[in-house]
């Protein structure tokens, strides 16, 4: 399994500065023939909670690895004032449930303490403070009696839990989440939902992929709505809330079906 983080030094965010401002002209993946993205403007205001929409392909998850530095891009991306490099402990990514092996023999503990090697680094060892980080995220989420389970004997529910329980237990300012509540059984959505209340009274910052429009005004504070990597416009009567982005100037596009 891989774990995204490796240490870097770490930048103090700068006064006043928004959680997260880019200008992604391009960034995609090796080996495709096309940009997954092409053309993104985001400026995220530090203690808000924004929504990433758009059917599958949009480009929603795209934007967020490129936001959280895994994949290379063309173009500016700011977290805190500072490169993605400087803040990577700011930045926590929850990735799909798909894109994790959870065939990797090691424990729901041992998953939710990788969120702590971005403070730490590769080898140095964790303290007192990472286990109680790891321990605090167990119970926000519910599976503290999980701790010892292997996670290949999870449930999909259970997986969400302890992907989310990991982003939490670095305590990072800003959440980068990749549709957490797909597939996933009423009691971890209505966990996950609690989790991401509290998170906003915190002041902390939320970036989300979703499919889904039903609770968007509810649950956030702005939404992007994205096709076939790019910005377009919103459907008729769908939620709008702050200006969080746009396309660059000679990128925009229209798309049916955005809410699919």
């Amino acid at each position: 399994m891989a774990f995204p983080y490796s240490p870097h030094h770490h930048a103090e965010a700068l006064p006043d500065a928004p959680a997260v401002t880019a200008s992604i002209r391009r960034a995609g993946y090796r080996g495709s023939p096309t940009p997954a993205i092409r053309g993104v403007v985001l400026n995220v205001p530090a203690g808000a909670r924004v929504a990433l929409v758009g059917p599958n392909g949009a480009g929603k998850s795209t934007v967020l690895k490129a936001v959280a530095g895994l994949i290379p891009h063309e173009g500016r991306i700011e977290v805190f004032g500072h490169g993605v490099n400087r803040c990577r402990h700011r930045a926590a990514y929850l990735p799909q449930r798909a894109e994790v092996d959870w065939r990797f023999p090691v424990s729901v503990e041992r998953l939710v303490l990788a969120g702590r090697y971005v403070h730490l680094g590769w080898l140095a060892r964790p303290g007192r403070a990472d286990f109680a980080a790891v321990a605090e995220a167990l119970d926000i989420l519910r599976i503290t009696d999980l701790a010892k389970r292997q996670i290949g004997d999870l449930s999909g529910g259970q997986q969400q839990r302890a992907l989310l329980a990991r982003a939490l237990a670095q305590r990072a300012d800003l959440l980068l989440l990749d549709e957490p509540l797909n597939a996933v059984d009423a009691a971890t959505r209505q966990v996950i939902a609690d989790v991401l209340d509290t998170v906003r009274t915190q002041g902390r910052t939320v970036l989300m992929a979703t499919h889904d429009l039903g609770r968007l005004e509810a649950d956030f504070d702005g939404a992007l709505y994205l096709c076939e990597g790019r910005v377009v416009a919103p459907p008729p009567g769908a939620f709008v809330g702050l200006a969080i982005g746009s396309a660059l100037p000679g990128d925009e596009a229209e798309c049916v079906g955005v809410s699919a």
